[in-house]
């Protein structure tokens, strides 16, 4: 692992999450944003912001976009919101507004 970062308490679910980065998984670092800007889900861009901060992690230790790649990318289930909303008959249903937390590790291409 050459660098990480962490993006917590996402607000969208972590199953949403795990369609979109499922795509970028092991791949190098300008493709994946490529993919990323090319993705109709919302969660693209929170996504995204959060590569874009490992990247300039691993800019910061002298490489350059072009020597690595995502080793490492999970979603995690962050806390759920609980709130209620009105049913028939006077009950109130729970509602689960869910968190992700977002975790990237890049490594170097091996060539």
């Amino acid at each position: 692992m050459i660098a990480k970062a962490n993006g917590r308490y996402i607000r969208v679910s972590p199953r949403k999450v795990r369609q979109v980065i499922d795509l970028i998984r092991g791949k190098d670092v300008g493709s994946a944003l490529g993919v990323l800007m090319n993705v109709k889900k919302s969660c693209s861009e929170l996504v995204s912001k959060v590569l874009k901060s490992a990247i300039s992690n691993a800019k910061q230790k002298g490489l350059s976009e072009n020597q690595i790649y995502i080793s490492k990318i999970t979603a995690d289930e962050g806390p759920s919101w609980q709130r209620f909303r009105a049913a028939a008959f006077g009950r109130a249903t729970p509602v689960l507004k869910r968190t992700t937390h977002l975790k990237i590790e890049l490594d170097l291409l091996t060539k």
